[in-house]
């Protein structure tokens, strides 16, 4: 299967660079505008071109933003027939990828995944008389724009800002300065080595708390290195859970239906409607095209369709400041309902056929064990050769029993598969 759960992304090797030839003439052939970018790793310049020469192959006008998050190249896009995004996201930089949007900012759907999968060697060159073109263009700009012209900061605000070298560097920092913030940015070069692990996980995050307090910043806000993705700590430096900040954003926003995954704590639905997905924006992404005020997933994937429905992670940054401004955070946190939850990782590497085996129609969907006071969602990963565990109850005891439940069966199911 080419598409995981988040587009595709694999380690670099000879066959991605092939790939994204491919991929790009399915694309430009189908898509007469296309719009680019790619995040900061060291082979995005050279996956973007052959993307890029397949796409001009194809005889695609292609707009090349060079540098800059996933947001602003999926925004961008909606100018466009689609837009691809050079990233691997969250993944170390040996990984690299691609991700592929509709012009109103939400992923390929699996119909069109699938088209694209099926046309990569069919799909004929164009002849020389029917080439496409480069023509430079400038997402970071447009895309800050447009959320400064939607989201109010108070003048002075001190920010720590985050960017783990990513591609949120071109963008977050030089936006909340320019919208008023006092601004302090930290590993926010383009280098292409993350001076620590992309994904913004509190573990990998020891230094903010202090850092916070040295600067006596409000928030700090943390990317990803697409900066699809925002996570935050408050003004005491506690680390904000993804399950706490999908509250947070619903009640100031006054969404009053929210879409978000399976693996989502069930506090949400005391303040909102829900419906679920499997795990990946995509899926939020989807749902949020036919209902829904407001989207996203523990992750940091956060998806306001006011402005598009690609996971906002620059955007989140300003509505984060926008609200530390106005509300005193710890206190609406520790007002927010919330119940244990427990998420756990295995490396496993036939995970697909271990969960193919314990029932599930889809790896990456995974199965759900429901309870009256809890729940576990075990999935394969749709980005790494791991299995997923997420249990959640009532009490600390009900959602340790649960996990305790999901480790079992795959334990148990992983000694047949293996005979």
């Amino acid at each position: 299967m080419l598409f995981g759960s988040s587009g595709i992304r694999r380690r670099y090797d000879d066959a991605l660079i092939g790939l994204a030839l491919q991929v790009g003439k399915a694309i430009g052939i189908d898509a007469g505008r296309v719009v680019i970018g790619r995040d900061t790793r060291t082979t995005g310049s050279l996956i973007s071109a052959a993307f890029c020469a397949g796409a001009l192959a194809g005889g695609a006008r292609v707009y090349d933003g060079g540098i800059a998050p996933t947001p602003s190249v999926a925004y961008s896009g909606r100018h466009a027939d689609a837009a691809c995004m050079i990233t691997a996201s969250h993944n170390p930089e040996p990984y690299n990828g691609l991700k592929l949007f509709n012009p109103d900012g939400s992923s390929f759907s699996a119909a069109r995944q699938k088209a694209v999968e099926e046309n990569l060697e069919k799909i004929s060159w164009k002849d020389w008389k029917h080439q496409g073109i480069i023509i430079p263009a400038y997402p970071a700009e447009e895309h800050s724009r447009a959320i400064s012209g939607m989201i109010e900061i108070k003048e002075g605000l001190k920010i720590l800002v985050d960017c783990g070298n990513g591609a949120g560097s071109v963008l977050t920092p030089r936006m909340l300065s320019q919208m008023g913030a006092q601004t302090f940015a930290l590993n926010a070069n383009t280098a292409g080595i993350f001076s620590r692990p992309s994904e913004p996980l509190p573990e990998h995050l020891p230094y903010i708390p202090s850092l916070i307090k040295k600067t006596g910043s409000i928030c700090a806000v943390i990317h990803d290195g697409d900066a699809d993705r925002m996570m935050a700590f408050d003004k005491n430096g506690t680390f904000i859970p993804g399950d706490t900040l999908l509250i947070l954003f619903a009640k100031y926003l006054g969404a009053k239906q929210v879409v978000t995954t399976y693996d989502a704590s069930m506090a949400i639905e005391e303040v909102a409607e829900v419906r679920r997905t499997p795990v990946g924006d995509a899926f939020v992404s989807e749902q949020l095209v036919r209902w829904g005020d407001f989207g996203g997933e523990p992750s940091g994937a956060w998806i306001f369709p006011r402005i598009s429905r690609c996971p906002d992670g620059p955007y989140a940054a300003a509505l984060l400041c926008e609200m530390a401004g106005e509300w005193d955070l710890p206190s609406e946190i520790a007002a927010i309902p919330s119940y244990p939850i427990l998420r756990r990782s295995c490396e496993v590497e036939n995970a697909h056929d271990v969960l193919y085996a314990l029932g599930a129609v889809n790896p990456t969907d995974g199965i759900r064990i429901e309870e009256e006071d809890g729940w576990c969602l075990i999935r394969a990963s749709g980005t790494e050769p791991k299995i997923r565990f997420t249990a959640e109850g009532k009490t600390m005891d009900i959602a340790k029993e649960l996990l305790r439940k999901g480790e079992d069966m795959v334990r148990i199911i992983r000694k047949e598969v293996r005979q």
